[in-house]
């Protein structure tokens, strides 16, 4: 497979190898964010919440808990009518529609759960949440912070910057392909990626061969890649979920890509994309030694992760 290299070592394992080699960068969505604390910056570049139309029973639920404020969801249940799937279904669109928010993270974790994954109270089950809906927690209406026009246009969009530095470490217009499309285009962010290497806090250069376009890097990223470039292949595999935003099959690597699906998984090895799962088919993108298959394969269905990852997971 032909490959792109920077300084001998494959352009792609900045991106992938310093993610493992640094678990405080871990990708994480913009969609769920645990930034609470800027808020108003993230609701000031996201979608109004009335883009989108509700269907009818989630517009019941809406009416139901405008009418009696924070509601559990047995409250809701009776309040509008419905069944409880009903609720539930309603509920995970007003969510998606930024209508409805849970007063804890376990609401929106128990959206995310099938329902027959859940342990039912007196219920023993393996591989399963130990809630339900009815132990989520309340449900209420998603207030917008306001925020200035001047704040909109240059503090979101710094934060936003910052944010995208500190999840890869280096950036550049590829690499943010699969990023939401309501973030600032890339022409704002090398805007301000310029204004903080005049600052001294990011470095400028030309990081990653085979991309054209300017790049930025923090300080600290630069040197893992000059580790990353000294150490010898371990055989090292890291399996990730087709959603998690290190899926750079056909981003970063040449050759397909690999559908951002929960149920899609991507097998790295030393940072270089090996297998993929998809519509529950594995396949191989570079033929494995043959006492490796059955080690890739087992990795690739299992979902492996290193112990450094699933500590802070």
């Amino acid at each position: 497979m032909a490959r792109r290299f920077v300084s001998g070592r494959p352009h792609h394992l900045g991106a992938i190898e310093a993610a493992q080699s640094a678990p405080q960068w871990r990708p994480r969505r913009f969609a769920i964010t645990h930034d609470t604390d800027h808020a108003p910056l993230w609701t000031a570049l996201s979608p109004a919440p009335d883009a989108l139309p509700a269907s009818g029973r989630a517009r019941a639920v809406l009416d139901c808990i405008k009418e009696h404020g924070a509601s559990f969801f047995d409250e809701i249940v009776d309040g509008s009518g419905l069944l409880a799937p009903q609720v539930e279904e309603a509920l995970a669109e007003l969510v998606a529609l930024g209508l409805v928010n849970s007063d804890s993270y376990a609401g929106l974790r128990v959206l995310l759960i099938p329902a027959e994954k859940r342990k039912r109270l007196g219920q023993r089950r393996r591989r399963s949440i130990g809630f339900g809906m009815e132990e989520a927690g309340r449900w209420a209406l998603a207030r917008r912070a306001r925020v200035q026009p001047g704040d909109a246009e240059m503090g979101a969009s710094e934060h936003v910057a910052r944010s995208l530095l500190r999840r890869y470490g280096i950036v550049f217009w590829r690499l943010l392909e699969r990023e939401a499309d309501w973030l600032p285009p890339w022409r704002d962010l090398m805007r301000i990626y310029r204004r903080l290497e005049a600052r001294g806090e990011v470095r400028g250069g030309r990081f990653v061969a085979g991309f054209s376009g300017e790049q930025f890097a923090l300080p600290e990223a630069i040197g893992l890649l000059r580790e990353i470039r000294r150490k010898p292949d371990a055989g090292a595999m890291l399996s990730v979920s087709g959603a998690d935003p290190l899926n750079l099959a056909g981003i970063l690597t040449p050759g397909a890509k690999l559908a951002a699906l929960t149920g899609n998984r991507l097998l790295y090895r030393d940072g270089i994309p090996i297998a993929m799962l998809s519509a529950g088919e594995a396949r191989f993108l570079e033929s494995p030694e043959p006492g490796d298959e059955w080690a890739a394969r087992k990795a690739l269905l299992r979902g492996a992760v290193p112990k450094a990852l699933i500590a802070i997971s």
